[in-house]
């Protein structure tokens, strides 16, 4: 390593270690011991360009053990991105734009959000397999359109947690070449020594996944960082892995290789020793020497000349293929193209009572045919959940043009790798599995929320209506869970038009994640006249009261939109009268403007909320819990209309409930 060399990665770690101590919060050991890999990928690997942190063929780069955020945000800093030096000042202060964990969307050149172990490196797959399927559309020259790498640094906690397991060993499966993860092996969490918990070897591990391992044994060996990042571009058929030997706290005296320095600040005096240890000055803090900013900044002039030349390139290809670039602008846009919904279905009152899964299915089918970006797939359960692309193939190693992606049974890896698919851009990724499963994808979801991912999750047998299985696969409070997620779009359709008016809406959402609920057992078709525009709102009044102003409104959502539908019958027979409210969307409902909302809820009103699941938070809607037809237990295994029976979500029960309200009234 030659002096410069050893300035340049110094420079990174303390201005890490500055960060950190100013805040008096973080985690300096990751950037102080990775700080010489991350130097070799981003001066010698990394094509980017900090002028245009979205340039579409960029290389991306995630640094999936996100409490280390101070390394990422130092090279973010010297490489030239809108970063500022009063920025790394302000590392983990209110309004700054370098967070504890890295955030997607707040900082520029910040790919992914990470932080959450192993969500990151799940990420990247989603990511190398974005790449993968928009080569196999668009390179049909001898330059490739698109031609870029994942590279990700990731630790020791990252390969604990379950979910890089499944990604893993998917990614291994699909045989994702361009995917080079570097591994922080510093052998060190935080409750002490990995020995403590983690002693397998990781390396042998990943072969078994498919992927190609290397090893580097000195975290300061610059040449072997480079010559194995080299390798591994070289193995096209396999990901890689780098494990690269490190000592966390590099160069603080009495703090190096220990969990002291994971996650708190090096204290006063240790950054002083540190700093004599390494040869630094120990005034000014944020030191940047100028030969040092120089160099690091060649990446602003390097990156433009990158992407100029891609640029010309891509001017060229898209001459020699109009419809190709044409479709290659749409895309890479952002937003919808012409004519995507031209066959969305509209069902008929007439028609065969359909599962709301069914029709979901339908709507798929019919985007697929005029939206190529449009690509997902369940957790081994595409019989199940409907959510199979009929007339495409499936995405595997010798099919990348498939878009169909078959995830295996891996609930929380396919969130993760869903949510890569949509921050790489140029697709709409969704996702498939029952419903009660969402407990297995949370942490994917609630990024997705954070982060404003497009992502659709679908979940089907979204009630004790899914029978027979009893118990264990009955969602019951998974409903209101979801609804608990901040920026999450949440539809519980009641019907296939409903159905379909919640998919509109779910590929309009641009800027935020969408749920979509689905029945497994069959329900009646509404008439299409209004649900469109009555979904977009959220909440909308089905049928209006006979003979007048209600007495009462009932609200409900999904297949128990009929139980209200037949007690308004009941009602109405009892000289009652009685409006039912489809409210397939709260979030929506919400933001409506107020005199919308009380014309659907007429203030005043006495008003029933039901749904097949539980009932805490309906209280908003109706006020006392009394009012609320659910379920506060787990379900039980019998066909599906005994349970509700028992369960008593019936059309008597919410009659006798209504009575009994507008009596104590």
């Amino acid at each position: 390593m030659s002096d410069f060399d050893q300035k340049c990665i110094n420079t990174i770690r303390f201005l890490a270690v500055d960060a950190v101590q100013k805040a008096n919060s973080g985690h300096p050991g990751l950037p102080m011991g990775a700080a010489p890999m991350a130097y070799v990928l981003w001066t010698r690997f990394l094509k980017h360009n900090p002028r245009d942190p979205k340039w579409a063929d960029r290389d991306r780069f995630i640094l999936s053990a996100g409490h280390g955020s101070m390394l990422l945000y130092a090279l973010l800093y010297l490489t030239g991105y809108d970063v500022p030096m009063e920025q790394l000042q302000l590392f983990r202060q209110w309004d700054s734009i370098t967070p504890g964990h890295p955030e997607y969307g707040l900082t520029p050149g910040v790919e992914t959000t990470t932080g959450p172990l192993g969500q990151g490196f799940t990420n990247g797959v989603g990511m190398g397999i974005a790449e993968q399927y928009l080569g196999a559309m668009f390179n049909t020259g001898e330059q490739p359109i698109v031609d870029h790498y994942t590279y990700a640094i990731v630790s020791d906690g990252d390969l604990m947690e379950g979910i890089t397991h499944e990604a893993a060993s998917l990614a291994g499966h699909l045989k994702l070449g361009k995917l080079i993860y570097l591994y922080d092996n510093n052998h060190i969490s935080i409750e002490g020594s990995t020995s403590l918990a983690f002693t397998e070897d990781v390396g042998m591990r990943f072969e078994a996944y498919g992927w190609h391992v290397l090893r580097v044994e000195d975290g300061n060996d610059l040449d072997a960082i480079e010559q194995a990042i080299r390798a591994a571009q070289a193995v096209t058929d396999r990901p890689s892995l780098i494990v690269v030997t490190t000592t966390i706290g590099y160069g603080s005296p009495n703090k190096a290789g220990t969990s002291e320095v994971h996650g708190s600040p090096l204290g006063a005096d240790e950054v002083q020793r540190t700093k004599e240890a390494l040869g630094w000055p120990l005034e000014p803090t944020f030191y940047v020497p100028d030969d040092v900013l120089a160099f690091f900044r060649q990446a602003v002039e390097r990156g433009a000349a990158w992407q100029q030349g891609w640029q010309e390139n891509w001017t060229q290809w898209a001459a020699r293929n109009p419809a190709l670039g044409q479709q290659w602008q749409q895309m890479m846009s952002d937003e919808l193209p012409d004519g995507w919904e031209a066959d969305l279905p509209i069902f008929e009152p007439g028609d065969k009572p359909i599962a709301t899964r069914n029709a979901s299915s339908k709507v798929i089918n019919a985007i697929a045919r005029h939206f190529p970006g449009f690509v997902g797939g369940s957790a081994d359960l595409d019989p199940s959940t409907k959510t199979y692309q009929k007339d495409y193939p499936s995405f595997q190693a010798d099919e990348r043009s498939g878009r169909n992606l078959h995830f295996g049974v891996r609930e929380h890896g396919m969130g993760g790798i869903a949510n890569g698919m949509a921050v790489h851009g140029g697709l709409i990724p969704y996702t498939g599995t029952f419903l009660v499963f969402s407990d297995y994808m949370r942490p994917s979801i609630r990024l997705a929320a954070i982060s404003e991912f497009p992502t659709i999750f679908i979940f089907s047998h979204d009630s004790i209506g899914l029978g027979e299985d009893g118990p264990t696969h009955q969602p019951i409070e998974q409903i209101m869970s979801l609804r608990l997620i901040p920026h999450l779009e949440v539809y519980r359709p009641a019907d296939a038009n409903e159905t379909a008016a919640a998919w509109r809406c779910a590929m309009q959402n641009r800027d935020r994640a969408t749920v979509l609920l689905l029945t497994r057992q069959n329900v009646p078709v509404l008439d299409p006249a209004g649900i469109l525009e009555g979904v977009e709102h959220g909440a909308y009044v089905l049928a209006e009261a006979d003979g007048g102003q209600p007495e009462i409104v009932l609200i409900a959502t999904g297949s128990e939109v009929h139980l209200a539908l037949d007690a308004q019958k009941l009602l109405t027979g009892q000289g009652v009268r009685a409006r039912v409210v489809s409210m397939p969307s709260w979030e929506r409902f919400e933001i409506q403007p107020e005199d919308y909302r009380n014309s659907v809820l007429p203030p005043g009103v006495p008003r029933i909320a039901v749904e097949a699941g539980i009932t805490t938070g309906w209280q908003k809607w109706v006020g006392s819990t009394e009012n609320i037809v659910g379920i506060n237990r787990f379900g039980a295994s019998a066909p599906y209309k005994e349970i509700y029976q028992q369960l008593k979500l019936t059309p008597q029960y919410i009659a006798e409930l209504a009575q009994g309200l507008l009596t104590r009234a």
